[in-house]
Order: C-alpha cells, then structure tokens, then sequence
C-alpha cells in the first residue's frame, strides 16, 4: 500500500516538473477574469470574507478544470450574481457595467476553451494565444459598439423606441439561432 502511494506521489511530481509557463498563465488568466467578473457582478453588500473565499474558490474551479462543467457553473455565478444585485439589492443597471460583465464572461468563456486545448508540458507559441487573444478583443469590441447603438436606438424612441429595441434584439436572437442550427446540419 505504501508503494503504491509512492508511485502516485513520483507520478505527481513529475507532472509538475513537466508543466510548461504558458498554460499556467492562460489558467491564472481564466482566474482572474472570473474573479473580476464576480466582483464586478455582485452587489458589494454581498462581499464579506467568507462569500469572497467562496467566490475566489469558484474561480479557481474553471482554471483548474476547464474541460468539465466549472465555466459553465462560473458563468451562472456570475449571472447570478448580475441578478441578485439588480433584483434583490435594487440596483440599477448601469450599462457599463453590463458591458463589463458580458466582456468578462466571454473572455472567461474564450480563455476556458483555449485552456481546453493547451497540453500542460506542451511547448507553445506565444504568438498562438496573443492571436487568440486579438480575436477575442475584436468580438469583445464589436459586441460593445453594437449594444452602444442599440441601447441609443432603444433610448430614442421613448416607451415606442424600447419596445422596438425588444423586437430589433428578439428578431436577432431568432435569426442567429436559426443561422447556428443551419450551420449544424450543414455537418
């Protein structure tokens, strides 16, 4: 019993001898844009030293796995969150603030999926995650601009304006879903 521990301890270490610099830090990214995105997202009356260990935990969970279920279990902490702070501590939502969390749970999304594919003991190039990086800054950029313009077309209008910003973004979402289902079957 004993050697067996032994060799699982061997085994351990020397995995993490293997371990290259670059995973660790899209994996310490991921940490820190899910972190920032529950700080940002919760109402600050929430942010007590035990809910902030609780948090800093569920941040850890998507860097160390995020293969399995934690970025998506992240995501719904943060839209959580989003919701306890509007609807139970009744603040209002600023759109800063809502572009600020939409880009950090895409960013945590993106990093989630690039730390997916990244062996531990792989050697890679810099350049391959500063690509991943640039094209997800220009999603994160145009889905900014876009829900800037919207929000100011919805403002236009009054009470009419609003409801045709509901009907311009469900008519979107339909049309987007319909265009992802058609690219699935075209598989």
């Amino acid at each position: 019993m004993a050697g067996g521990l032994v060799a699982r301890v061997r085994a351990v270490r020397y995995k993490v001898a293997r371990v290259s610099p670059l995973p660790l830090l899209v994996r310490g990214g991921i940490f820190l844009v899910v972190l920032a995105g529950f700080l940002l997202a919760y109402p600050v009356q929430m942010l007590a030293p035990r809910s902030l260990l609780a948090l800093a935990v569920a941040a850890v969970l998507p860097a160390v796995a995020p293969r399995r279920l934690w970025p998506t279990f992240a995501a719904l902490v943060t839209v959580g969150g989003w919701l306890l702070a509007t609807l139970g501590y009744d603040r209002p939502p600023a759109l800063w603030r809502l572009l600020a969390v939409a880009t950090l749970l895409y960013l945590a999304h993106t990093l989630c999926a690039l730390a997916a594919l990244l062996p531990y003991d792989g050697l890679i190039d810099p350049d391959l995650v500063l690509r991943w990086l640039a094209r997800a800054g220009g999603v994160v950029l145009a889905s900014a601009v876009l829900g800037i313009v919207l929000a100011w077309l919805g403002g236009l209008g009054g009470t009419d304006g609003t409801q045709a910003a509901t009907v311009v973004g469900l008519l979107v979402a339909v049309g987007l879903s319909a265009l992802l289902g058609w690219l699935l079957r075209r598989r």
